[in-house]
């Protein structure tokens, strides 16, 4: 299902409204039979969408499908393109590059993706950062992180990195070694594991379809 909350709202006004119109045939606007009808009909009406828009959201937010990505979407190139008919940014999964030189199996990937979120819990990271809107605004958002162009025009070249998670986990393994502004991030004493997990998180976190958010992510405007 893709409608808008206003196409949604303005269905269930109108359903709500016939049906009332129907049971209450004979019966004036003023009159206490419509407008209880009304009340009876609306409340069945939300219920029913309310229910029908749950079991949706459900198959919209299981990895695999919906807006969700796989686990193993960490193997492919993923970049933004823009959509005309949605007009907004969505996510594109492009040609098997492998993750730190290796390609990694469903169960393997759901395991590091996994380790990475519970590594970013264990540091705090919303204390400064956002993710899907949710957190602190003292730092970058992260949820598209792994697509943030700065990887490759600053951070590859800083660290002499071949690809963008070892520029990544090279940086992470110690931020303040290489500040890049005045809001200098912490060391993080990251191990091997979990810089790697945790970069397999924001690469998996940077497919999801987040209907535009953050809003034209890295174009210029």
């Amino acid at each position: 299902m893709d409608y808008s909350w206003i196409q949604i709202a303005v269905a269930a006004v109108f359903i709500s409204t016939v049906i009332t119109l129907v049971l209450s045939r004979g019966a004036g606007w003023l009159s206490p039979t419509f407008w209880r009808n009304a009340a009876i009909v609306s409340s069945l009406v939300m219920t029913f969408i309310l229910l029908w828009l749950t079991f949706d959201t459900a198959g919209q937010v299981r990895p695999g499908a919906g807006h969700v990505p796989d686990w193993t979407v960490i193997n492919y190139e993923i970049h933004l393109v823009w959509d005309n008919e949605k007009r907004r940014q969505v996510p594109a999964v492009g040609a098997e590059t492998g993750f730190f030189g290796k390609t990694w199996s469903e169960e393997e990937a759901f395991d590091l993706i996994n380790k990475g979120k519970m590594t970013l819990q264990s540091r705090n990271c919303m204390e400064c950062h956002q993710i899907l809107g949710n957190g602190a605004y003292y730092a970058t958002d992260l949820t598209r992180a792994w697509l943030d162009p700065w990887w490759e025009e600053r951070i590859m070249p800083l660290t002499g990195a071949k690809t963008r998670e070892e520029a990544m986990a090279a940086w992470l393994k110690n931020p303040p070694a290489m500040p890049q502004g005045p809001r200098k991030m912490p060391n993080l004493h990251l191990n091997d594991d979990e810089l790697k997990a945790l970069i397999a998180f924001l690469k998996w976190m940077s497919a999801i379809d987040t209907n535009g958010f953050p809003p034209r992510f890295g174009v210029i405007q």
